[in-house]
């Protein structure tokens, strides 16, 4: 019998030095201002990239030619405290309907002024035999560590 290991989901936290509210709309709203440019998967090169402020809205990339690319959607907004995305790009990094992991953020009070944002990327198991490796990329500094630098980055410059 062979026992099947479930990758474990990647956990991130940063602590920024802005309200909950604050810390909120710069991830979601501001979103296309820190999320790397070199983390794209369209044909042209990213231009923006947009979380819509709505459960069931689209979680998508827009290339400098202005095609757009689907991520996935928001599961659930529940602002200022949480949001909940599902990610469907698989290993090989192209989009899949059919496929679901989730990112889910949460925003909560760190003292005064201060927020503490957490990130999970779960359901990593649904990406097969290739979850594993995903993980180590998405722990990495190339994947949610480094990522989250930027938006750390973005507040400390408001």
């Amino acid at each position: 019998m062979t026992a099947i290991i479930k990758p474990a989901p990647v956990r991130k936290s940063v602590t920024v030095d802005v309200p909950v509210a604050t810390a909120f709309e710069v991830f979601t709203s501001g979103f296309g201002r820190w999320w790397p440019a070199s983390h794209s998967i369209g044909k042209s090169a990213l231009r923006s990239a947009t979380i819509e402020p709505k459960a069931g809205g689209r979680w998508f990339e827009t290339g400098e030619d202005g095609t757009e690319c689907d991520w996935g959607e928001v599961l659930a907004w529940e602002p200022p405290n949480r949001i909940v995305l599902a990610w469907r790009i698989r290993a090989d990094w192209q989009y899949d309907p059919s496929l679901l992991t989730e990112v889910e953020i949460n925003f909560s009070e760190a003292g005064e002024n201060a927020t503490r944002v957490e990130l999970e990327h779960r359901r990593l198991e649904n990406m097969g035999a290739a979850g594993e490796a995903v993980r180590e990329i998405f722990e990495s500094d190339r994947g949610w560590s480094g990522i989250l630098k930027n938006y750390v980055q973005l507040i400390e410059k408001r």
